[in-house]
C-alpha cells in the first residue's frame, strides 16, 4: 500500500464479454448505492450552481460504465430544477449498450478520450473511480486534458488507498456473493488507489492547479474551476 499497484484488472480486459460486463456493473452499482459514491459529486454540483447561478450545465461523464452516476445526476438536476444536457464517454463497447438499455437520459460516446474531438467541450468534466485505472503517465496527461475541457469545473472522485477499506472490501464482495469480476477488481482497485500525496505530486507533475479534498468513505474529491 506504500505505492500504488500496476496490478490488471479484469473489467480493462478487452476479451470481457457483454454478459461478464453486465454482471459485474450490477454489482458495481450496489457498491456505489452502500458507498454513497453520488455524494460528493452532487455536493460539488450544488456549490457550482450556487457560485454561478447558472440553471442549464452539459456535462460529461468518463468511465461512465453503467450510466449510474449520469442517472444520479439526471435526477439531481429535475430536484434543482437545472437543465442538465448528459453525455457519457467510456472505451468499452458493452458500457453504451447497458446505459442505453436501462433508459439512462443521455448521449454516448466509445472511444479513447484522448480520441476525443478537439470540438467537444462541456461545462462540467467528471469522473468517478476512473483515475485508478491509469497509469501515472497516463493520469498525469489527462489532469493537463481536463482544463481544456471543462468551461466551468471539473472533478475527479476517485479511492483512498489504505489497508482499512482494502479488508472490509475484501470480506464484503464475499460476503455479498458479488460478481467474480467485482470480488478480483475491488481490492485491485483500491491497491490502485491514491493518497493525499500521490496527488499533489501528480498535479505538480502536471503543472495544474486543484483542490484536494477528503470525502467520506476513503474517497479523494480533487477538483478544478474553469
Amino acid at each position: 500500500m506504500r505505492e500504488r499497484s500496476a496490478a490488471a484488472e479484469w473489467m480493462d480486459d478487452a476479451a470481457a464479454t457483454e454478459a461478464e460486463f453486465a454482471s459485474a456493473l450490477r454489482d458495481l452499482a450496489r457498491i456505489n448505492r452502500m458507498s454513497l459514491a453520488y455524494r460528493p459529486t452532487l455536493r460539488w454540483l450544488d456549490a457550482l450552481v450556487a457560485e454561478t447561478g447558472t440553471r442549464q450545465l452539459s456535462v460529461l461523464d468518463i468511465g461512465f460504465g453503467g450510466g449510474d452516476m449520469l442517472a444520479a445526476i439526471a435526477r439531481w438536476g429535475e430536484r434543482r430544477g437545472v437543465a442538465v444536457e448528459l453525455v457519457g464517454l467510456d472505451r468499452s463497447p458493452w458500457a453504451a449498450r447497458y446505459a442505453g438499455a436501462a433508459g439512462i437520459p443521455a448521449r454516448f460516446i466509445t472511444a479513447d478520450l484522448f480520441d476525443l474531438p478537439e470540438a467537444e467541450r462541456f461545462d462540467v468534466v467528471l469522473c468517478s473511480l476512473f483515475t485508478h485505472h491509469l497509469r501515472d503517465a497516463e493520469l498525469v496527461r489527462f489532469l493537463r486534458w481536463l482544463p481544456g475541457r471543462a468551461r466551468r469545473g471539473w472533478l475527479i472522485s476517485d479511492l483512498h488507498r489504505h489497508w482499512l477499506p482494502w479488508g472490509f472490501v475484501w470480506g464484503a464482495v464475499r460476503a455479498l456473493r458479488m460478481d467474480p469480476m467485482v470480488v478480483h477488481d475491488s481490492t485491485v482497485s483500491i491497491a490502485r488507489g491514491f493518497t493525499r500525496a500521490d496527488w499533489q505530486r501528480l498535479l505538480a507533475e502536471a503543472g495544474v492547479a486543484a483542490e484536494i479534498a477528503w470525502a467520506f468513505p476513503f474517497r479523494w474529491i480533487v477538483s478544478g474551476r474553469g
